[in-house]
């Protein structure tokens, strides 16, 4: 198989200009047809009409499964005519396929009823997955109910009610329980409440009696499916992009527009947010069940927000928020989902300045992390540099400002560390220099677009932080790995390679421009990003703070690291590296980003056993945002370009030289 050496030629089709940005793309009123028809659409996972999206094909049957014709036959996978209509009896079971990860209400054509059916849903994102239990919203052990749909004598089309939107799924299976039938003689005492199955009620509606003979086999008639999709609520045509990619590799475009898409069924109506039952329960005193399930608990103000991922938790998430927004602004440009998302953010801001570590149901009783404190800060930044909007940025500036000084005063002046959960820590020290950085940034462009009365502290007490950051930082690097440790306690165990130096907590060194080096920082920024990508594994980079996962949060940091550290090279390679096992991997969707993997390689089954919340599509978790930080690396350098001034009016180019593939594809 032949090497060869060649320069992806990359024709960045961004709308990036101030002129074209801020004029002639309004995001609150986002295009409905194609700004620039090429080649590149092909690529595009959104839906045309998303309104109607159908099952491709039957992945499995199993059971009591027939056409609905005068002379019906066993409906197999790959058999059946859409518009044909499909009859299940006790103990059929029917799984669907689409061809693309989707998300939003079920609806079906019923033709016809026999003795009162009922009928369980069950959502997956994965084959791995499918089948009679669906994948799960939560952390919860016990994972998701079926969705349970009684029909009566009711026909025509029965749709999911919109508090059961389902944010994120490739396969649906469709099963009818099975009943006990009599051939003679009394009945035996049955009643469906005994069935497993989320029952789909409205608040307050009481459960009817079943109406069934004991003596007669239910059935049901289904002849059309399709999904009413909710998600990117700001785009009637979800194909219709602000901003497109396009280069001659083709895993490089696939990978490109899984994260756009991945972002577009992450941003929600916010009345459809939080599938986090337990935590909504604080707020609204809901009496949900174990296992049950819902989509509608509000998260933010407005029509659209971005959330953490399209089906596992729906919530504002300051991390997601921050990878998501470079990729939002140079694709659907919904930068109106990423200003509710700040909003939802702010509005909770505690008394002291402190932000909370989510949006809601989070921030109603002092709920913070230190880090997600200042990925929230960052998140700011990333808006108005793609957005452009001051006015915003005047607003909250005085809040903003609040929020900087809580995090400031908890250096400690003896290590020049920021305390984090586990003493002294790496990751929340880079954060904030890097915050420190941004924020200087922000003050000029405040400077900039009034007439000085905005306030303005000194950027040199900013800038003095920063460097005491910089030599805490530094305090933390283990010459032996050329890595930095976590916190004081593991930089003491120095010496033994096995000390935890963390994937992240080292790419926000990196980023930050802190990281240690005898002579020169150039030098000190590549030989920490050589150590990180000596680390790497078949599948992806490792993240040693999260044992037994591959996490493409971490590496996504990781890629802007790359870029920072002038190794763009590096940054592309584990692009092509482990966002191509999230896309082609087996039991993933080829559509959307995962937001986990196990070390092995092995697919969300594997790494559903180590942690729970590791799902499909964020994402996010997931679609979830942190998974497209793949496209938030290359706005910040790895593609060879990175937006530096508002609305990303200027750019700067990196250099980006040659890398080696196999077949135009694939990193040697």
């Amino acid at each position: 198989m032949a090497t060869i050496r060649r320069l992806a030629a990359f024709i960045l089709l961004l709308v990036s200009s101030v002129d074209v940005r801020a004029k002639n793309i309004d995001y609150a009123a986002l295009p409905d047809e194609t700004l620039f028809p090429g080649p590149w659409e092909r690529y595009i996972k959104a839906p045309a009409d998303k309104t109607r999206i159908t099952p491709a094909r039957i992945l499995t049957t199993f059971g009591d499964v027939t056409t609905s014709s005068a002379t019906p036959r066993a409906v197999t996978p790959g058999d059946h005519v859409p518009g044909q209509g499909i009859l299940i009896g006790p103990e059929g079971l029917l799984t669907l396929e689409f061809d693309e990860n989707t998300g939003g209400r079920v609806c079906f054509d019923v033709e016809s009823v026999g003795d009162d059916p009922e009928l369980y849903l069950s959502y997956s994102e994965s084959p791995l997955l499918s089948g009679k239990l669906p994948d799960a919203t939560t952390d919860r052990s016990h994972g998701d109910l079926p969705l349970q749909i009684e029909f009566g004598t009711q026909t025509g089309v029965v749709c999911v009610g919109k508090d059961f939107v389902r944010g994120g799924f490739k396969y649906l299976t469709i099963r009818m329980p099975v009943y006990p039938v009599l051939g003679s003689g009394p009945a035996p005492f049955s009643h469906r409440d005994v069935l497993p199955g989320q029952h789909v009620l409205s608040p307050g509606v009481e459960r009817r009696k079943s109406d069934r003979d004991p003596y007669a086999t239910p059935w049901v008639s289904i002849r059309n499916l399709w999904v009413d999709c909710t998600a990117f609520p700001s785009q009637a045509q979800g194909r219709a992009y602000s901003g497109y990619f396009f280069s001659s590799s083709n895993l490089l475009n696939r990978i490109w527009y899984a994260g756009a898409y991945t972002l577009q069924l992450s941003t929600l109506d916010p009345s459809e947010g939080s599938s986090m039952i337990d935590y909504n329960r604080l707020v609204d005193n809901n009496k949900s069940p174990a296992g049950s399930w819902y989509s509608n608990f509000t998260i933010a103000n407005g029509t659209t927000v971005i959330a953490d991922g399209a089906k596992r938790n729906r919530i504002v998430s300051p991390i997601d928020l921050l990878l998501a927004t470079p990729g939002i602004a140079v694709s659907t440009h919904d930068m109106l989902a990423v200003r509710n998302a700040l909003d939802a953010l702010f509005a909770h801001q505690y008394a002291d300045g402190s932000l909370p570590r989510a949006g809601p149901p989070f921030g109603f009783n002092g709920e913070f992390l230190d880090t997600h404190h200042l990925q929230a800060l960052l998140s700011v930044h990333a808006y108005v540099k793609f957005s452009g909007d001051m006015t915003w940025l005047t607003r909250r500036w005085p809040a903003y400002l609040r929020a900087v000084n809580v995090s400031v005063a908890k250096i400690d002046s003896n290590t020049n560390l920021l305390p984090g959960q586990q003493g002294h820590s790496l990751e929340a020290s880079a954060l904030l220099s890097v915050v420190l950085d941004r924020t200087m940034t922000l003050a000029r462009w405040l400077g900039d677009n009034n007439d000085g009365t905005t306030h303005r502290p000194d950027d040199y007490l900013w800038a003095a932080a920063r460097a005491a950051l910089h030599k805490g930082i530094q305090s933390l690097y283990c010459p032996t790995t050329h890595l930095h440790a976590a916190n004081l306690v593991e930089s003491r165990r120095c010496p033994d390679p096995d000390h935890l130096a963390p994937q992240a907590g080292n790419a926000w060194a990196l980023i930050a421009g802190a990281a240690a080096h005898p002579s020169s920082s150039s030098s000190s920024s590549s030989s920490v990003s050589r150590a990180l990508s000596a680390r790497w594994l078949p599948a992806g980079a490792p993240a040693p703070e999260t044992p037994g996962l591959l996490s493409p949060l971490a590496s996504s940091l990781e890629l802007a690291a790359h870029a920072a550290a002038r190794r763009p090279a590096a940054a592309v390679a584990l692009l092509l590296r482990h966002w191509a096992h999230l896309l082609d991997a087996p039991g993933f969707t080829n559509s959307t980003l995962a937001a986990g993997v196990a070390v092995d390689g092995r697919g969300p089954r594997a790494a559903a056993r180590r942690r729970a919340h590791v799902a499909l599509c964020r994402r996010r978790r997931g679609p979830h945002g942190v998974p497209d930080g793949a496209r938030a690396g290359r706005c910040r350098g790895g593609a060879g370009r990175r937006g530096v001034d508002r609305a990303a009016a200027a750019h700067a180019v990196a250099g980006l030289g040659p890398w080696r593939v196999r077949d135009g594809e694939g990193p040697v």
